[in-house]
């Protein structure tokens, strides 16, 4: 596996439903400060900006971001990558039924590669947690490692139930009452056996009328799990993450990530 490249991968194919009109894409919503160039003064820096530069900084110098058509300004604002030292490709997406179908628009592009996914739109500590996940990677035979968050919330998050081992034994998808379990997931690492999985995961949902259902990205963990991938999990960080989709979630993170300049 350590010869395989290590590309991210970053769906941003949503629409913000949950925000209400804003001016721009969500992911370049303004969130604290970065330097400015060749430093002087500060900039603005944008949500997605800060899980580029966790991938960053654990190496990964390459980076695909699946749009939605319309979504422009985002491509426009980060360009090349060279403002993160990166390579950054872009891929569009038409399909309104769920983040997995916009990971897989990059199926041909990152089928032979280890994959790090992570959300343009929540914010999370500390800055090595893809360190984290690749190392655990390096001794782990799993074809997904999930790096995992405590919630306040399990009710609306995607709780993830493992042994003392690490293996995730099952996900419980936003059911309350699931008072028992700490943690939920918020970023991922996979072989190419899960992106294999995905890819014919989602075409055999297409059912005779061809139309297909909504998934989320637990649903096809889940599927994975049940076809005896194997799922394992690690804690990377001791607080929750930031999801600035909502705007509860959006003033915690104005209030708490505020770079210093």
């Amino acid at each position: 596996m350590n010869s395989r490249e290590v590309v991210g991968l970053i769906p941003a194919g949503g629409q913000a439903s949950r925000f209400g009109p804003i001016p721009c894409s969500k992911e370049l919503y303004p969130i604290g400060f970065r330097p400015g160039e060749e430093g002087r003064g500060v900039q603005t820096k944008v949500v997605s900006h800060y899980l580029l530069e966790k991938m960053r900084f654990a190496g990964i110098s390459k980076a695909y971001i699946v749009l939605r058509p319309g979504k422009w300004d985002i491509p426009a604002y980060f360009g090349d990558g060279l403002l993160l030292n990166m390579h950054l490709g872009y891929l569009i997406t038409r399909s309104p039924l769920g983040v997995p179908y916009t990971l897989d628009q990059a199926y041909p592009f990152v089928k032979d590669a280890i994959v790090a996914m992570g959300f343009p739109d929540i914010l999370f500590r500390p800055d090595d947690i893809f360190v984290q996940l690749l190392s655990r990677q390096q001794t782990a035979d799993a074809d997904v490692l999930l790096g995992l968050f405590p919630t306040d919330s399990p009710e609306s998050e995607e709780m993830v139930d493992m042994d003392d081992t690490g293996r995730v034994r099952e996900l419980i998808i936003k059911q309350p009452g699931i008072i028992h379990l700490r943690y939920t997931w918020g970023v991922a690492l996979w072989t190419p056996a899960f992106t294999e999985f995905l890819h014919e995961y989602l075409s055999s949902r297409q059912d005779s009328s061809g139309r297909q259902r909504e998934l989320t990205v637990g649903d096809v963990i889940q599927a994975a799990i049940d076809n005896r991938l194997r799922v394992n999990a690690i804690p990377v960080s001791e607080e929750p993450y930031l999801d600035i989709g909502t705007p509860i979630g959006l003033v915690k993170a104005v209030k708490t990530f505020v770079a210093e300049p």
